[in-house]
């Protein structure tokens, strides 16, 4: 029975160690502007692609708080610090976007409801709460690579 047990998780392992291994780490991330891939930019972003994922940039993100709490995004909602959003100044309102701490590695979802930044120096603003996941609250901004699934860059493009 034991023989059984070590076999199962020796598998377990063995399939745990492909499945990460597959993905991209953070030090193995494109460096610089926009990533590109073969074809046409999708919504005017050119695009790079991690297994599953598409890479729209990275950058340097900075974050936003309770100053602007209750004032009307881009999209028309209510800025709300404490709620996983960002503005970005290309991405469709609505879109997800996995956002990656280059730094640190920690990794949130946000949706974008709003437009910015504005400074030629930033890729992305984040909430309050964003930036706390990604742990860059206290020092005001950091390295991180965008996501976003490819499907809906495209949806979006032919809409």
């Amino acid at each position: 029975m034991n023989g059984a047990v070590g076999a199962g998780a020796v598998v377990f392992l063995a399939l745990a160690v492909v499945l990460v291994s597959g993905r991209v780490q953070p030090s193995e991330a494109p460096a610089g502007g926009p990533a590109t891939m073969p074809g046409a930019p999708v919504a005017g972003i050119a695009l790079a692609t991690l297994a599953d994922r598409a890479v729209v940039e990275t950058g340097i993100a900075s974050w936003y708080g309770a100053e602007l709490a209750g004032a009307a995004t881009a999209s028309g909602e209510p800025f709300d610090p404490d709620a996983l959003t960002a503005a970005h100044p290309e991405l469709p309102f609505g879109t997800a976007v996995t956002i990656v701490n280059l730094d640190n590695g920690r990794t949130v979802e946000v949706v974008i409801n709003d437009r910015g930044p504005f400074t030629e120096d930033r890729v992305i603003d984040v909430s309050q709460a964003a930036a706390r996941a990604l742990g860059f609250k206290d020092g005001g901004t950091a390295e991180v690579r965008l996501e976003v699934e490819p499907e809906i860059l495209t949806s979006a493009a032919s809409s």
